[in-house]
């Protein structure tokens, strides 16, 4: 049954999952600030030099799991989406599985790695599909629909 039919929730809108996304993305950030950061250190001829240091795996490792467990784990919902009132669903309007939130969330992390252009494509998507799916609701055969 497609979302909007028969008691199934309509789809999220599009300025919702934005603004629900900057929130998660602001509690991501805050949480993973620690993990950027500069150091002093000492250049061959004894000077100092200032070094910035980022632990990218670690940063995306966090992030990945915030989402993953949350919408795994809390109706599929991130703080965001809860604040939005908004849940990850199957295309059928069902809960999402484990298996789906992962796969959904590790095509996510994916594209981010491929610098902004991944990213880029991947949220541009909810701006022109009809469904508004992004690659990674796509991928994992999912949408985001009014909680």
């Amino acid at each position: 049954m497609p979302p909007g039919s028969l008691g199934v929730p309509g789809l999220a809108g599009r300025w919702r999952r934005l603004f629900a996304g900057i929130i998660d993305a602001i509690i991501v950030g805050i949480i993973t600030s620690p993990l950027s950061y500069r150091a002093v250190e000492y250049n061959t001829d004894g000077s100092l030099r200032t070094v910035h240091v980022q632990h990218i795996f670690l940063t995306a490792l966090i992030s990945f799991l915030y989402y993953f467990l949350l919408q795994a784990y809390w109706n599929g919902q991130t703080i965001g989406k809860k604040l939005f009132k908004m849940r990850v669903v199957l295309e059928t309007g069902i809960k999402a599985s484990v298996g789906t939130i992962a796969v959904r969330q590790l095509v996510m992390t994916l594209l981010e790695f491929v610098c902004c252009i991944g990213a880029l494509i991947d949220l541009g998507l909810i701006l022109i599909d009809r469904r508004k799916q992004a690659v990674h609701d796509k991928a994992a055969h999912t949408l985001v629909v009014d909680a």
